[in-house]
């Protein structure tokens, strides 16, 4: 059965998954507190006058997925991580680079209230 709430999702996980999950979660939210949560091609996704990310699991990494013009500006402080155009990947166990996730997130959140106001 697919989670169709983020709480789900999670609980669906591997424990040892579930914790780095749950922390790239309390960093989104804690970043975008008015953001809308929910299931969103089959992964968790956060809305606040547009789409502002997803994470998902996978079996080796997590990843959160934004906008490519939303990483542009982050390119150098991602050069440690692997990526994708629209793709950050983190391994399970390492610290989560909370500031640089944070920032990513803010910067979604900016740009799409500048979108709106177009």
């Amino acid at each position: 059965m697919k989670p169709t709430t983020v709480r789900e999702y999670l609980a669906a996980q591997p424990k040892e998954q579930r914790q780095s999950l749950k922390k790239l979660r309390e960093v989104i939210q804690k970043a975008a507190p008015e953001a809308e949560e929910y299931i969103s091609y089959g992964m968790p996704g956060y809305w606040k006058n547009g789409m502002l990310c997803w994470f998902a699991a996978f079996r080796n990494h997590y990843s959160l997925f934004v906008k490519p013009d939303i990483m542009k500006p982050y390119l150098k402080e991602l050069r440690n991580f692997k990526t994708t155009k629209s793709a950050i990947h983190f391994n399970y166990g390492d610290p989560l680079p909370v500031r640089l996730v944070a920032g990513i997130i803010k910067h979604a959140l900016k740009t799409n209230k500048e979108k709106s106001r177009k």
